[in-house]
């Protein structure tokens, strides 16, 4: 049964101190403007418009929640990175992720969302040693891998994993499309492990990569 399916909308704050109080597990998704985080979160859910997807990068401003058929919630943070974005109205939104990813305590793990041509920008960085701090686990999902051909997805995997070993903080990666609608397992994998009482078991790692550009189909 898929963990994301029939997830529906609850809520939608301005600021950390808006979202309902609740003992149930939370899980974020996060991503630089662009990166295809409102995407990834209506392929897992298997819905189209479930999250908001912008044509204009930097339009989602308040943290949403979505409420899970076991309890558990999604919830959807304000991207980050938009240089077009006023600077006081960039420095709102990194107080608001900051103080979110590091406070609130039955928050079990985060999905960053990555477009696989340009992961872990200093941004992205910047996010994940927020986040390492709490010692929850981050999972990265390197998006739009079909835009790659085979052999592309296989470097910058190689690269991906490489990076992500370097930095601090329990991370895990995979490549991800939500126009192939590839990676949807993985994901439920690792964060059904999350959410489990029992210890999370290790996730394999993808080694087929995704149909791309020159791969046939």
């Amino acid at each position: 049964m898929s963990l994301f399916r029939h997830a529906v909308f609850e809520i939608s704050v301005a600021s950390p101190a808006g979202l309902p109080f609740s003992n149930a597990p939370e899980v974020a998704f996060a991503g630089r403007s662009n990166a295809g985080k409102s995407s990834a979160i209506n392929t897992l859910a298997g819905h189209t418009r479930l999250a908001y997807v912008s044509k204009t990068p930097g339009r989602t401003q308040l943290i949403n929640l979505f409420r899970l058929k076991n309890g558990a919630a999604l919830v959807d943070l304000p991207g980050y990175g938009y240089a077009e974005v006023p600077a006081a109205v960039r420095r709102q939104w990194q107080g608001l992720l900051e103080h979110y990813l590091t406070q609130r305590e039955n928050l079990a793990g985060l999905v960053l969302i990555m477009d696989a041509r340009r992961p872990f920008t200093d941004l992205d960085r910047q996010m994940i040693a927020w986040f390492a701090s709490t010692g929850k686990p981050i999972h990265c999902l390197l998006t739009k891998s079909d835009k790659l051909t085979n052999q592309e997805q296989i470097k910058v995997l190689r690269a991906a994993k490489a990076e992500a070993a370097s930095l601090t903080g329990d991370i895990s990666l995979q490549l991800f499309s939500s126009l192939k609608k590839k990676g949807i397992e993985e994901v439920e994998k690792v964060v059904g492990g999350w959410l489990s009482s029992e210890d999370q078991a290790p996730v394999s790692d993808p080694v087929t990569p995704f149909p791309g550009k020159g791969a046939g189909g």
